[in-house]
């Protein structure tokens, strides 16, 4: 189990720095926007990952109001900029 954990640690930890790159560099609001969602999505997996391996549920309604708060911002971003282009 150690091992797994291990391998899905690293391999969001690379996700996060790949999306953090293209939060940072992304030439349009809506590259930008899309980043920050990937990037919520991985934080949300990552705190799954650790509530499984330490066998707890503390962390659920934090897991519930970042996929509230992904979902939201993404579609108020889109609101605010369909008009613009």
């Amino acid at each position: 189990m150690t091992i797994v954990v291990i391998a899905s640690g690293v391999l969001l930890a690379v996700a996060a720095l790949l999306t953090l790159i293209r939060l940072v560099i992304g030439p349009t609001v809506l590259d930008r926007a899309v980043a920050f969602d990937v990037l919520l999505a991985i934080i949300v997996i990552a705190l799954g990952v650790e509530a499984v391996y330490n066998r707890h549920t503390s962390s659920l309604p934090i897991l519930l109001v970042l996929s509230i708060v992904g979902f939201v911002s993404t579609i108020a971003i889109v609101r605010f900029t369909e008009g613009k282009n």
